[in-house]
Formats: structure tokens, C-alpha cells, sequence
């Protein structure tokens, strides 16, 4: 009798192989522009083939269905295999020169959609390495899709059982189904397409066609990574900006919803969609009170300049893409806390954006009002509703079950950080640039975590898995009675 989480085995195998093959799009990219780096990513790609092969050789003729416990599994090893993977060609790489915990922290938050980065000197690296950066992200960012839109709704983590309803497909509940690949096929094409467009768009509106390749990889996926140190800003185009802002916030939407749209070649679907409409009005809002803060306070000469500058950066930050166009961190009063703190409230579920979830937000605020009007009316039945529909008290819990983890996972995290000598504003927001898989923070890390010790970065590196996991899905596989179950 073969060991219960074999499967996964076979899985992980698979998955190794296929991710070696992306190894080689910076490998064509090295040959393509000639300016090195050609060996580290084809000694990554010998390398992480030939242990996907050694995995999946003993259990290639196994055949069946994940059952839930493997599909955790599975689910971890993902981000975790693959982020160790991921930097074995930066580590190699001679330019630039990272060492092994630089590496993994990169490849990390590039397949975390993080965008935070130990790099600088962008503009001046070689081609292979910026193209495996953006691409990182991108294939994090559809992986991410498929997980919170086929996975973990049947894992029932922390209330994603929500977005059952709007996943394009049926599924089943007891195991990880073939119908899973239905799913992420008309996710897929969905996502290429978007980032196609987006990238046609970047290049009409005048991005040298390599530059709106990469950043098409990275708005979709809302990483954030760059091929130029001032990111965004090196290109000082409104209308370049106009475009990512809008990509931007179409990665932040939930892609059932895109799916639905276009189905049935109509908008109707994203606004009757309550979680859209919420994610909506708040960065609405917010743009609205960072524009007139900084009319108001002088910071932006006119109202045009104003409205631009706090639109692309509300929606950047609040997307957790983490691109700039202006360094948000000097904004006067509490601007830069207001979009640190946005972040963690993010996008909707089912997309490529971090952080907790508008609908988590939406669903603790209407049992805030529940628990008020149960003072007043003990006896009374008050259902929570969102969308027309009666929300189960079995998925309000499981959502303050998984608020309770994230602001214990953030405590944690923090404490650790200033125990190794980060100061405090820097490892608030460190914890939030990881955690929500933002990317830039304030203080020491608002450009780089170059200053994070060694200490500090793995652990960060474990937020970012965490953030990007639903925190949940970790912490189950590092319980005991998940491997007595």
C-alpha cells in the first residue's frame, strides 16, 4: 500500500518539469540580446528538470485524484518548491551578484506577485535576468488565480468557500477534480489575453516593445517588479500610466467575474457583483482624499496633476501591484499610512492582489452591525447578507478565524523583525509589504529591502508564502493532526 501523500509526489514531479521549461524563455532572451547570463539558466533549467524527473520516475504510473489533505499539500509546496527553484539561475547568475538568501527572497516575491526586491541597478542588468523576473510574477499571478478560484474554495480556507458561486465551472467538493482543468483553461485564456492587450496597449502608447512585454507580465500579475529603478516613473507618461492603472485594477478583480463578462459579452456581471462595487467605492474614495489632501497642502500645483498622481498610486498600492510614479513616502501627514493600511484591505478574492479581500471586509463589518443590533434586540435573528445572499455562520467564522491568524502571523512577524534591528515604521510596513504581497514599504525599506538582515528576509520570505497561501493553508500543514489525519 503506497503512502498517503504519493500523489503529491507525483504532482510536485510534474510541476518541477513544466516550471524548468520557463527557465528557458531567459536562456532565448541571453541569446537573443547578448549580454550574458546564458549558462545560469540553462544549468537552472538541467538542474530543476532532472529533480522533477527524480520525483515523478517512481510514481509515474499512479493514477487518481487529489483528495483534500494532498491538495493542502500540494497547495504549500507550490510556492514553497518553487520559490527555492526559482532562485537557483539568479544564484548562479554572475550579474547580478546575489547570495543564496538574496536569491530565494527575489524568486520568492516574484512568484508571490510580491514585487519586493534586494536589486538595484535595474536599468543596467542583463536582459535574461529582467525577463525572469516579470516572468516569475506572471506565472505566480495565474497560479494564484487557480488557487483561489478552483483550490481553495473546496479546501474551505478562511471563507474562500464564498467564491464557489462565482468560480466559471462545476466542481466537486470531496477531492481536486479533471473539472479543475476546465477551470483554469478558461482562466488561462483569459489571462493571456489581458495581458496581451496590455501589453499592445503599452507599446501604442510608446513603451519599446520589450519594456511593454515586461511590464504587461508584471500589471496583470499585480507584482510590481520593473526593468528600471524608477519603475513606473522612468517612462513620465500620463497616458502609460492612464494604462497600467486601468490593468492594474482589472488584475485586482475577481476572475470569475471576467470569466462571466465575457460569456455573456456584457458588464453586468462586475456590478452585480457586491465584493466588485465595494472594491470600487473604497478606491474611489480614496483617491478622492489623496487628491484633495494634496491640493490642500500644496503638495500637487493643480487639480489634473493631483488626481493622476493619487489614482495611479491608490490603485497601485491598493491592488498590491506596488509600482510608483512618486515617492508616495513623502506625502505629507498620513497619506503613505493611509496606502500602507489600503493594502491590506486589497482586491477582490478569485484575483492576482494580496492582502485580507474587500468581500472579508465587507462580511467582518455586517457582523459588526449584527453583534450592535443583538445588544439591542437579544433574541432577534439577524441573517448577514452580501449580494442578495444569506451568508452561513460557518463561513463568518471561518473568516474571523482567519483575521485572528493574520493579525497574530503580523504581530509575530514583527516583533522578529525589530528584535533584529529594523526600527519600527520599517517593520510595520515590511510586514505589510510581504504579508499583502505589496512590495514597498516605508522608512528603511520603502525602495529596497537591500538593509533587511539575512534573519529578516527569510522570515519575510515566509510571509510572502503565507500572504499568498491564505495563511490558513500553511498553518494546517505544519499542524501534527494534519499528518496523523
Amino acid at each position: 500500500m503506497s503512502h498517503p501523500f504519493v500523489i503529491t509526489q507525483r504532482v510536485l514531479g510534474l510541476l518541477l518539469m513544466l516550471f524548468s521549461f520557463a527557465m528557458l524563455v531567459p536562456a532565448a532572451a541571453a541569446i537573443l540580446f547578448r549580454d550574458g547570463e546564458l549558462a545560469a539558466f540553462v544549468d537552472g533549467f538541467a538542474a530543476t528538470f532532472l529533480a522533477g524527473l527524480l520525483l515523478w520516475l517512481p510514481v509515474r504510473h499512479l493514477r487518481r485524484d487529489l483528495k483534500l489533505r494532498e491538495g493542502f499539500l500540494v497547495v504549500v509546496l507550490f510556492w514553497v518548491v518553487l520559490s527555492l527553484f526559482g532562485a537557483v539561475p539568479l544564484y548562479l547568475a554572475e550579474s547580478p551578484s546575489m547570495s543564496f538568501t538574496d536569491a530565494v527572497f527575489e524568486s520568492a516575491s516574484g512568484l508571490t506577485t510580491t514585487g519586493a526586491t534586494v536589486l538595484t541597478g535595474l536599468d543596467a542588468l542583463p536582459h535574461a535576468v529582467l525577463v525572469w523576473r516579470q516572468l516569475l510574477q506572471w506565472l505566480g499571478g495565474m497560479g494564484i488565480i487557480v488557487l483561489a478560484v478552483a483550490v481553495l474554495p473546496m479546501l474551505g480556507v478562511g471563507g474562500m468557500q464564498l467564491y464557489r458561486a462565482e468560480t466559471p465551472g462545476p466542481l466537486k467538493d470531496a477531492k481536486l477534480t479533471p473539472r479543475i482543468r476546465e477551470t483554469a483553461k478558461a482562466l488561462w485564456l483569459i489571462y493571456v489575453g489581458l495581458t496581451a492587450l496590455c501589453a499592445a496597449a503599452f507599446w501604442l502608447a510608446g513603451m519599446g516593445a520589450f519594456d511593454a512585454v515586461m511590464h504587461a507580465l508584471s500589471t496583470l500579475s499585480t507584482g510590481g517588479f520593473s526593468t528600471h529603478d524608477l519603475s513606473m516613473g522612468h517612462f513620465d507618461s500620463a497616458l502609460i500610466e492612464t494604462i497600467a492603472l486601468v490593468f492594474m485594477f482589472l488584475g485586482a478583480v475577481n476572475f470569475a467575474l471576467h470569466f462571466a463578462a465575457w460569456r455573456h459579452a456584457s458588464a453586468a456581471p462586475y456590478w452585480r457583483d457586491a465584493e466588485f462595487r465595494g472594491f470600487a467605492l473604497l478606491s474611489a474614495t480614496m483617491i478622492l482624499v489623496c487628491a484633495a489632501f494634496l491640493l490642500a497642502t500644496g503638495t500637487r500645483a493643480n487639480a489634473g496633476a493631483a488626481l493622476l498622481d493619487s489614482a495611479f498610486q491608490v490603485v497601485s498600492i491598493g491592488t498590491t501591484t506596488g509600482y510608483t510614479t512618486a515617492d508616495f513616502t513623502v506625502w505629507p501627514a498620513f497619506l503613505p499610512m493611509m496606502l500602507i493600511l489600503g493594502s491590506i484591505v486589497a482586491g477582490c478574492g478569485g484575483s492576482t492582489s494580496g492582502g485580507i479581500k474587500v468581500m472579508r471586509f465587507q462580511l467582518l463589518y455586517r457582523q459588526g452591525l449584527r453583534e450592535i443590533r443583538r445588544l439591542v434586540h437579544p433574541s432577534a435573528e439577524v441573517p448577514i447578507k452580501l449580494g442578495g445572499r444569506v451568508i452561513p455562520d460557518s463561513v463568518v467564522q471561518a473568516i474571523w478565524g482567519f483575521f485572528s491568524a493574520y493579525v497574530g502571523v503580523y504581530i509575530m512577524v514583527f516583533l522578529i523583525l525589530t528584535a533584529t534591528g529594523l526600527d519600527e515604521v520599517s517593520a510595520f510596513s515590511a510586514v505589510a509589504a510581504c504579508l499583502n504581497n505589496l512590495g514597498p514599504g516605508l522608512g528603511e525599506v520603502s525602495a529596497t529591502m537591500v538593509g533587511v538582515s539575512a534573519v529578516g528576509k527569510w522570515v519575510l520570505g515566509l510571509a510572502m508564502i503565507m500572504g499568498r497561501l491564505e495563511i490558513f493553508t500553511l498553518l494546517a500543514v505544519l499542524t501534527p493532526a494534519f499528518w496523523r489525519g
